[in-house]
């Protein structure tokens, strides 16, 4: 590498931010420049549903403070990158050079073509929001709110709105919420539980026209929305990659190195597309963030395609999503079905290794299940004792636990983080919380921060 060896950093979302974290924690010397298009410090969008039912507010949002030596541009936008001479120019004006680029330009919201949801400038008519940025929150609109889409975001959006004590309607094509991982067991019992908290449900609709305070759906139904929150995914952020004709499909297209077509010029998180992974999914940027930070200081590292795990940011229902909903070479399911204790879960196992799983409403089971499935480490034999969380199951894999396991996937924090701040004197979960940022997120991983502290002072695993 150059001896200077600027990385400039264009975006700067929570897999930037990490970018530059990791970037000091691995001793890379040389200058790191951030350019980010927000008018604000870098936050957590992850946690955006918190704002919407006051467990969080923005402040709680903001990451650290970046480490001494990066430099921090806030409400500058990337418009062109000049690879030959190596500079990036920015509307204010200026170039920025650099000797390696990264970019973490993110994803924008998917609009729906849908007639009357664009003004004639092309913005959003009044009362319409995506749910993207803090500013997309600010713009929710008072009184009765139609989220568009059923998907993880949406279904996440609906119990914070519900949560709020707004009055919510759930708009979405498919026959269940978050048909594309669920079952349709699964997905009736999510459907129940939505309804069971005061959510309206418009299950197999799709809107036909938009107008302020007014939804039309294709039955005929129209709807009163005098806010409309649009989750109806997201886009990878490539246009300044094309621009500069690097190889771009869905995504900007990186080898195993998180390279682009340019050997100078990097991509990680929303934006880019490696092996066909999809986009979307925090913890795999992280994973990109890390990976990428040892290379840029002078290690061996490389990145490979992860194992996904979505849990359900909402703390009134206990909802887990580990690999493809159908995996390709399982050879065998195991279920459980209680749907009277609004209970489910079934694994797809190759051998006695999981592939892939759903599990509703058993916490115990799902922190167990995600151990092994992460680790692949084999299923014990009491298949039904895993699935109900008995203790005999959950030990062998909290032991069988690395320190580089991520338990809190809103705040990415390790076992290895709660060890180190436990030494450094955090001794209840309040104390560990404020070390960490573990568990003020979505809350779902408290259990396994208490196990991990049980296990460090020489106590019972179980909480």
């Amino acid at each position: 590498m150059p001896a200077s060896n600027h990385v400039l950093v264009i975006g700067h979302g929570p897999a930037a931010h990490r970018l530059v974290e990791r970037l000091c924690h691995h001793g890379h010397r040389g200058p790191v420049t951030v350019l980010g298009a927000e008018p604000r410090p870098a936050y957590n969008r992850v946690l955006l549903t918190s704002l919407l039912d006051g467990t969080l507010t923005a402040e709680d949002l903001k990451l650290p403070d970046p480490p001494d030596g990066a430099r921090v541009r806030t409400g500058v936008t990337a418009t062109a990158v000049d690879r030959a001479c190596r500079l990036v120019r920015t509307d204010t004006g200026e170039t920025h050079p650099y000797d390696h680029l990264v970019l973490a330009t993110g994803a924008r919201p998917r609009i729906p073509h849908l007639p009357g949801l664009l003004a004639a400038d092309g913005a959003l008519t009044e009362g319409a929001t995506a749910l993207r940025t803090l500013a997309d929150c600010e713009r929710l609109a008072n009184g009765p709110v139609v989220v568009l889409g059923g998907g993880v975001l949406g279904t996440e959006t609906t119990l914070a709105l519900l949560r709020a004590g707004r009055d919510v309607t759930l708009v979405h094509p498919g026959p269940h919420p978050m048909e594309d991982r669920l079952d349709d067991t699964a997905g009736a019992l999510l459907a129940d539980h939505l309804r069971s908290r005061g959510a309206r449900l418009r299950l197999g609709r799709t809107a036909v026209e938009y107008r302020p305070g007014k939804l039309a759906l294709d039955d005929g139904e129209v709807l009163r929305a005098d806010a409309l929150v649009l989750c109806t995914g997201i886009e990878p952020e490539t246009a300044l990659a094309r621009r500069a004709g690097l190889a771009v499909r869905t995504g900007v297209v990186v080898d195993r190195h998180l390279r682009t077509s340019d050997p100078r010029v990097h991509a990680l998180g929303d934006c880019a597309e490696f092996d066909g992974e999809p986009p979307g999914l925090v913890t795999t940027a992280w994973e990109q963030a890390e990976t990428l930070a040892r290379i840029l200081s002078g290690e061996e590292a490389h990145h490979r395609t992860g194992r996904p795990v979505v849990r359900l940011k909402a703390p009134d229902i206990d909802l887990a999503c580990l690999g493809p909903p159908d995996p390709p070479h399982a050879t065998r399911h195991v279920t459980l079905s209680d749907p009277a204790r609004s209970r489910y879960a079934r694994l797809a196992l190759s051998g006695d290794r999981i592939l892939g799983a759903v599990l509703i409403g058993l916490p115990r089971a799902t922190a167990a299940v995600s151990r092994l499935y992460e680790s692949g480490l084999p299923v014990p034999s009491d298949r039904l004792g895993l699935l109900l969380g008995t203790a005999a199951t959950e030990r062998p894999a909290s032991v069988e636990l690395p320190d580089e396991a991520v338990l809190c996937h809103c705040n990415h924090v390790t076992k290895g983080d709660l060890l180190r701040a436990w030494r450094a004197g955090a001794r209840d979960l309040p104390q560990i919380a404020a070390a960490t940022r573990a568990a003020t997120g979505c809350g779902g991983c408290a259990d396994d921060v208490r196990r991990v502290l049980a296990s460090a002072t020489g106590g019972n695993s179980d909480p």
